[in-house]
């Protein structure tokens, strides 16, 4: 008995075979675009901040709290200060730093492959003095012992910069290279005359010094001449009374220098990464302050070290437009994967055209090649000799039932059923023309016999 004609609506089978090639293809490009692009941002970094008490340590903490709400980790790396932080950028043993606006040169920025992510706040120069000191000119500070920290901090090399426009060369000084606890302590004890900080005001140990009797700070009278002879620095004013108004400290307005703090990179530093600490710099660094306006910072300005791109687009169209609507990681998966996107729709509309042909091909396959097995049979029948008619016709019979057991056992979507019905019509066709002949050559038999 045949068996039961299996049928089905749709052979998802077949259509994965079929389109597996394409498949393939379309995969490959997409790892390989996967790969070209780089969506996905490392989950850990590595920022060079400053000594402890610094602003640089205290805007590093920062960070690290609005990065991690991103389920990025930052760890943050003391050092000395910005030199360091350079030394360290240009070895490789860190990802970004906080450095000081005049610490290197463009061309030299340039060709260390470093990148600048924007000008974060001012950090003024701060020249404290016990307050028995009467200075108001740098050429009075010859023979004094003033602390400027130590090398990596970057503020010798700025310091002795601005003594140099004075005159004064750095051996007519005694110059200290502790960091600024110790060097803090030092003067409070009397044992150094001076010390110089390049700091945020946020710095706690500035905000001490500022309201402790009998240390004075330096009133840089001109300071807006500092600032035409070195163009790096910008001249701030510290408002009377700013510290406390109802002490009334300090006591009048202050003119200052300030270089700015910057936040560099190298420029392999991921592009998502760039767009991260940039918006954290805005949520930290946008609003008021001592020295700046709302706004004001960060910003493009104020630095000698190339702006890395990702970071001038957000200062001039701000965030991304698609971190409105979701999350960093999947706005950011799709802002960047563009390029695959373009690339499926250059395959897909080419491949689709290709394989429902190849799939109906393969359906049909399955149908046609049994009528390859009929044409044998026929065949055989037209070419069976005269003696031997009566066994060729019998074999080919039982080909022809076995052909009918096995059409009857193919699975085939019921859109294509008329050519299964087709097939074995033609199978039947076959065997009563095989029956016929069969018959003939009985009839003929029984004449011959007569």
């Amino acid at each position: 008995m045949s068996k039961i004609l299996t049928f089905t609506r749709f052979s998802v089978r077949d259509l994965l075979v079929t389109a597996g090639p394409t498949i393939a293809v379309i995969v490959a490009v997409c790892a390989v675009a996967y790969w070209l692009v780089d969506p996905a941002p490392p989950r850990k970094v590595s920022l060079a901040t400053g000594q402890d008490n610094s602003a640089y340590s205290e805007f590093g903490k920062q960070y690290v709290a609005a990065l991690a709400r991103h389920a990025i980790v930052v760890t943050p790396q003391p050092s000395l200060g910005s030199q360091e932080n350079l030394q360290r950028l240009n070895q490789g043993a860190v990802d970004i730093a906080f450095v000081q606006s005049g610490s290197t040169e463009q061309a030299e920025a340039e060709r260390k492959g470093l990148i600048s992510l924007g000008s974060l706040f001012t950090e003024p120069v701060w020249l404290f003095m016990r307050e028995e000191k009467s200075i108001n000119q740098l050429t009075q500070l010859k023979g004094l012992k003033i602390n400027l920290g130590p090398e990596g901090s970057g503020v010798p090399r700025l310091f002795k910069q601005v003594l140099a426009v004075n005159g004064v060369e750095a051996a007519d000084l005694v110059i200290g290279g502790l960091e600024n606890t110790p060097a803090t302590v030092e003067l409070l004890e009397g044992r150094i005359d001076a010390l110089v900080f390049s700091s945020a005001p946020e710095a706690p140990l500035i905000q001490m010094l500022l309201q402790t009797p009998g240390i004075t700070l330096f009133d840089f009278a001109q300071a807006e001449a500092y600032t035409r002879r070195l163009p790096f620095l910008t001249h701030v004013t510290l408002p009377r009374g700013i510290v406390d108004l109802g002490r009334d400290l300090p006591g009048q307005d202050y003119q200052l220098i300030a270089p700015t703090a910057t936040l560099v990179a190298r420029e392999d530093l991921h592009p998502a990464l760039i767009d991260l600490f940039v918006q954290a710099a805005g949520q930290i660094h946008g609003g008021t302050g001592w020295f700046q306006q709302q706004g004001q910072f960060p910003s493009a300005r104020y630095t000698e070290i190339p702006v890395a791109r990702e970071a001038a687009k957000f200062y001039k169209d701000g965030a991304p437009m698609l971190q409105h609507y979701m999350s960093f990681w999947l706005a950011n998966f799709f802002d960047r994967m563009w390029v695959l996107v373009v690339a499926l729709g250059a395959l897909i509309l080419p491949l689709s055209k290709v394989v429902p042909p190849l799939y109906v091909w393969r359906i049909r396959s399955r149908v046609y090649r049994w009528y390859g097995q009929l044409r044998t049979v026929e065949q055989a029948l037209e070419e069976a000799p005269e003696e031997r008619r009566a066994e060729i016709y019998a074999e080919q019979l039982k080909r022809l039932n076995e052909i009918e057991e096995m059409v009857n056992q193919i699975s085939i979507p019921l859109s294509f059923a008329d050519g299964l019905y087709g097939l074995r019509s033609h199978i039947n066709f076959v065997r009563q023309r095989v029956l016929g002949l069969m018959a003939g050559n009985s009839a003929e038999a029984a004449v011959v016999a007569d």
